[in-house]
C-alpha cells in the first residue's frame, strides 16, 4: 500500500462544541460524517458516551464505566453527513449545558477476512489509519484482519455483552501489559488480552481474556495506526520541572491529546477547541476519560500544557502529566503537518 501523508487532519478528526437544547438537536459543522462519536457534558457530572456506526445509532457505551452496552433512543439518534443528532437525554443534550464531542471518521463498511476470527461488521479508514471492528468472542486466542495497511500502535477494546473493563493496548507498554480506560489503575501484566502478541501490518491478536474475547460475547475494538502529520502514540519520562518541563515532538500541531501516567492516575483529555481563560497559551479546561466529573477550569499554576506547531510543551509539574521520573503514555491527533502545503502551523 502506498504511504499516505495527511495534510488536512480535520477531514478525519474534529472536536465539535455545542450547547444542549433538551430537545432533538442536530449538530453540524463536524466537516464529515463521524463514524465514532465520543460525547461529554462539560457543565455537569455525567458519564462519557461513545457511539459508532458499526454498532448503530442509540447503542451506547460509557468510556468511564465497565458497563455492558446499553440502548437509549434519546442519546445519539442519527449519524449525518456533517455531524449527528442527539435526543433529549441530559448527558448528551442537557438544556443550556456546554457539551463537547470528539469525532473520528472511519469509512468503508465492507467485510474483511484473513484472520481466524472474522468480524461481523467493520468500518475502516486506511488514510487515517483507523478502524472499528465488531466480533463474537471465541474464548481462545485468535487473530483479526484489520485492513489498515500499517501496524496498529494503539487500541481500545470493550466487551459489549458483559461488565468488563475497557482494555487499552499501547505499543509503548508492550504486548503483555494493559491499562483500563475506565479506571485510574496502574499498568498491569495482562497476557490474556492480546496473547502477548504485537499487531502486524495485517492482523491484531486477542487472547482468552473475557475483556477482549469472551466466548459468545460481542466485542468492539477501535484500532489506530500512526500516520505522519495526523497521529502519534508515544511515551515520555517526565522531568517534573515546575516551569520548563518536557517537550514532546509529534511533527504536527496537536488538536487532541490523551495523557496517562503508567503508575496510576486519571486519563487527562485536552483539545484545541476548549479555549484558555488565563489569557495565555495554556490549555485550561481539563476532562478525565475515567471520571464523570464536569469540566475543570485550571487557569492557575496547576495546568501548564501548550499545543505548539510541532508538538506538546509541558510547563508545570501537574501530576497528571508531569510527575518526575514517571513514564507517561500519550495519544495525539493533529491539526496539520509541519512544512505541509496547508496554512502555516502556529501555536494556539
Amino acid at each position: 500500500m502506498a504511504y499516505t501523508t495527511i495534510n488536512k487532519s480535520t477531514d478525519h478528526f474534529n472536536t465539535k462544541l455545542y450547547t444542549g437544547t433538551g430537545s432533538s438537536n442536530a449538530i453540524t459543522g463536524v466537516g464529515f460524517q463521524p463514524d465514532w462519536v465520543w460525547i461529554k457534558n462539560r457543565s455537569a457530572n455525567a458519564n462519557h458516551h461513545s457511539f459508532d456506526v458499526v454498532r448503530g445509532v442509540t447503542k451506547d457505551l460509557s468510556p468511564n464505566l465497565s458497563n455492558a452496552e446499553s440502548t437509549d433512543a434519546q442519546k445519539l439518534t442519527t449519524f449525518g453527513t456533517d455531524g449527528f443528532t442527539v435526543g433529549t437525554n441530559g448527558n448528551v443534550n442537557g438544556n443550556g449545558n456546554n457539551i463537547v464531542s470528539w469525532n473520528w471518521k472511519a469509512g468503508t463498511t465492507s467485510s474483511i477476512s484473513g484472520g481466524s476470527i472474522t468480524p461481523s461488521s467493520v468500518s475502516i479508514n486506511t488514510t487515517s489509519g483507523f478502524g472499528i471492528y465488531k466480533w463474537t468472542g471465541t474464548g481462545s486466542t485468535g487473530t483479526i484482519a484489520h485492513g489498515l495497511g500499517a501496524v496498529p500502535k494503539f487500541m481500545f477494546i470493550k466487551n459489549l455483552s458483559s461488565a468488563e473493563s475497557w482494555r487499552v493496548y499501547h505499543h509503548s507498554l508492550g504486548n503483555a501489559t494493559s491499562l483500563k480506560l475506565n479506571t485510574s489503575d496502574a499498568t498491569f501484566s495482562d497476557t490474556g488480552a492480546f496473547n502477548s502478541t504485537t499487531p502486524t501490518s495485517t492482523l491484531f491478536t486477542v487472547g482468552n481474556s473475557d475483556s477482549t474475547n469472551k466466548s459468545g460475547d460481542s466485542i468492539i475494538a477501535y484500532v489506530f495506526a500512526e500516520k505522519t502529520g495526523y497521529s502519534k502514540f508515544g511515551s515520555y519520562v517526565a522531568n517534573g520541572a515546575a516551569s520548563d518541563a518536557n517537550f514532546i515532538y509529534t511533527g504536527f500541531k496537536p488538536a487532541w491529546v490523551l495523557f496517562r501516567k503508567t503508575t496510576g492516575d486519571n486519563w487527562l483529555i485536552l483539545d484545541n477547541k476548549r479555549s484558555s481563560t488565563s489569557g495565555g497559551n495554556l490549555l485550561d479546561f481539563h476532562l478525565r476519560a475515567n471520571l464523570s466529573n464536569a469540566e475543570e477550569d485550571l487557569s492557575s499554576a496547576t495546568n501548564g500544557v501548550d499545543f505548539l506547531s510541532n508538538g506538546i510543551k509541558l510547563r508545570k509539574n501537574n501530576g497528571e502529566f508531569n510527575t518526575s521520573g514517571v513514564t507517561f503514555i500519550y495519544i495525539a491527533f493533529g491539526q496539520s503537518l509541519v512544512g505541509s502545503n496547508n496554512v502555516p502551523c502556529t501555536a494556539r
